[in-house]
């Protein structure tokens, strides 16, 4: 239930009074049922874009797994029709189709239409389950203009379809049938999600994602949606015998591995099974995907504290036993153990508890400790019995532990020069008046021509310019040499106008500006330098774009006059647009900017820079295996992968500017 009252901040007495006077009964709103899921959709799945739609098909796949998880169901089919019809279909038990006790309706409407419904309370029907809020095919329902829901249980056919929540009419009882499962089929509401657009790479990462997570589950996802996107690629299957082995394989696809095979180890212990799969690889970052009941916990929780907390000391234990590091030597810290780690770790258990609904948390205090103990003794007798491999190990551990005192030291040196001890700042930099973070903006531009507009053009009272010379060091391929990094003086001027240090020691709550716009020209050059300012905050700000800090600038690339009117495009087919409908019997006169040095300050601060009407991209990590597989692919010194991705991708380019 949601209450609304009315806000009495900055009124006078006397309006207080007569408002107090005038506020009764009548005056709350009771949203019922359903109701308060369509008034505030975002309270349950998020937001209404695009994520909030992959959530609505993620609620339903949930359901399905939760079967799988409790030993009913081998395969879910997941279709996406070409009219947007969404089909979730499972071959487990089906949903109950019996009378409720407490509702009087079947199991069923029950729950398809009733919020906190569902058998996931009290452990009964699963032992294990993601969905523990009993809202996930209810919330859909009343999120979708039209729902139906057949299920194959007891020997029959069921039916029953809803609109925007509500029955539409009563359980079908239809034909006769050997099967068993259940399929869901769902239209969003329009309504709801202003742009219907579904990301086929997104969701098939997922289902792949969720195949690893069950082993003997398969996954089907076809979707004729995309058919035309994708000239007839719109099928998937996974099926993984070996479970997370296989996603750490995957991890390392594209990465040299330090051991030839995973370290795999599963055990139960009070009725919570814990999988933990690890590979080291050359790389110099850290991935590390956590899972509690299949969910991605990517804020991590208990269960992540202890795999680290286990393979901190554990290795540290070998090393010394085995001679690596003396008496008087220091301990390898976090750092040291999980640079170049690949690692997956996977619980489940009865009892979950997640931070709120989207559950990207898990906050069991017996979890840390659970996990703790299974990697420990899984990792030792793996390290006892391998001892090539845990040599390999122990040696990439110590390689990182001597890159990372060569980093302090050349973290001091540069300190010693005044350069990043946040007291001066860099002479290019045009700060703004405004000290809240909050409120203040860094535009990154490409070029003194540029940065000279952007400084007459800004609000100086919360925008903040720092032009940058030529292109920036490519970080990617000198990440074992800090030195470098930070002897580069364009990377300099920007660790030191963001205040908050680089690398491991980043703080992201020490940076001076909440809002940092890449701003570059249109066109390759400009591309380019965006790529290497987007490695560098990607390898060494990586928490950055996480808060959520990292925009891309999106100036124009035509101007459009007709007569005295003036508008802007910023794409081919918006040019082409602006100009068909012009109503001038002038012709248009188009201009083409090469670059942000031919716009004015004026024509800079409306198209690209005035808040109100500019467009900018927000940088987000939506899938870190891909993320990181595309920066050591395009980024890094090898040549061969580079070159594989460029000719598997040259038919698919557009608008190349050559």
């Amino acid at each position: 239930m949601l209450v609304s009252v009315p806000e009495l901040h900055g009124v006078n007495n006397n309006m207080q009074q007569d408002m107090l006077a005038e506020y009764s009964s009548k005056d709350i709103q009771v949203l019922e049922g359903l109701e308060a899921v369509r008034v505030r959709p975002g309270m349950y799945i998020g937001s209404t874009d695009q994520r909030g739609l992959h959530h609505l098909v993620y609620e339903i796949l949930d359901n399905a797994v939760d079967e799988g998880m409790a030993g009913f169901c081998s395969r879910v089919d997941i279709t996406i029709h070409s009219d947007g019809l969404v089909k979730v279909s499972d071959d487990g038990r089906g949903i109950p189709i019996d009378v409720h006790p407490t509702t009087g309706k079947s199991g069923l409407e029950t729950v398809m239409s009733t919020l906190h419904a569902g058998g996931k309370f009290g452990g009964g029907a699963y032992k294990v389950t993601g969905g523990l809020h009993g809202v996930g095919a209810s919330v859909v329902n009343a999120l979708s203009v039209n729902l139906t829901a057949e299920v194959k249980r007891d020997g029959f056919i069921y039916t029953q379809e809803y609109s925007k929540g509500l029955p539409v009419g009563d359980m079908v009882k239809g034909k006769k049938t050997k099967q068993h499962g259940t399929t869901i089929s769902f239209y969003p509401d329009p309504g709801i999600f202003p742009n219907i657009e579904y990301d086929f790479e997104l969701l098939a990462a997922h289902f792949k994602e969720i195949g690893y997570l069950n082993k003997g589950l398969e996954i089907c996802f076809q979707s004729p949606w995309h058919e035309s996107q994708r000239k007839g690629d719109i099928e998937r299957t996974y099926f993984f015998d070996g479970g997370i082995a296989n996603l750490v394989r995957n991890i390392n696809s594209k990465r040299t591995a330090i051991q030839k095979d995973p370290f795999y180890y599963e055990k139960a212990i009070d009725n919570t099974d814990v999988e933990v799969a690890v590979q080291y690889n050359d790389s110099f970052t850290e991935t590390v995907f956590s899972f509690a009941n299949c969910i991605n916990t990517q804020e991590g929780g208990s269960h992540l504290t202890g795999f680290r907390a286990a393979l901190t000391r554990v290795i540290n234990d070998y090393t010394r036993k085995q001679g690596f590091i003396k008496e008087d030597q220091p301990n390898l810290t976090g750092e040291d153990v999980r640079e170049g780690l690949a690692a997956v770790v996977s619980v489940k258990l009865t009892d979950p508890q997640f931070e709120g609904q989207t559950k990207t948390k898990l906050g069991n205090a017996e979890i840390r400790g659970i996990v703790e103990s299974v990697v420990s003794e899984g990792l030792n007798r793996y390290l006892e019995e391998n001892p090539l491999a845990g040599r390999q190990i122990v040696e990439k551990c110590l390689t990182s532990q001597r890159a990372r005192e060569a980093a302090k030291r050349a973290r001091e040196l540069v300190i010693r020069k005044n350069a990043l001890d946040g007291t001066s700042l860099p002479g290019k930099l045009a700060d703004c008046s405004e000290r809240d973070p909050a409120k203040s903006e860094l535009y990154i531009v490409e070029g003194e021509s540029a940065g000279g507009s952007a400084k007459m053009g800004r609000d100086r009272s919360f925008q903040a310019i720092l032009p940058l010379k030529g292109k920036i060091l490519n970080v990617e391929r000198v990440l074992q040499q800090p030195d470098k990094i930070l002897g580069h003086e364009e990377i300099r001027s920007v660790i030191a106008a963001l205040g908050a240090g680089e690398g491991e020691e980043f703080d992201p709550s020490k940076v001076r500006y909440h809002k940092i716009i890449i701003m570059t020209d249109a066109d390759v050059d400009g591309s380019h330098i965006r790529t290497l300012i987007l490695t560098f905050f990607f390898r060494r700000m990586q928490s950055l774009i996480e808060q959520g800090y990292l925009y891309i600038a999106q100036p124009p690339l035509y101007r459009v006059q007709s007569g005295r009117k003036i508008e802007y495009a910023y794409s081919e087919e918006e040019k082409d647009s602006l100009v068909d409908g012009s109503s001038s019997k002038r012709s248009a006169q188009i201009q083409r900017y090469k670059g942000l040095g031919e716009m004015n300050p004026d024509q800079l601060w409306e198209t690209t820079m005035d808040p109100a009407s500019r467009q900018m991209l927000r940088v987000n990590i939506d899938d870190m295996i891909e993320s990181e597989n595309v920066f050591s692919t395009l980024m890094s010194e090898a040549v061969a992968p580079r070159k594989s991705f460029i000719q598997s991708h040259a038919r698919s380019v557009v608008n190349l500017d050559v």
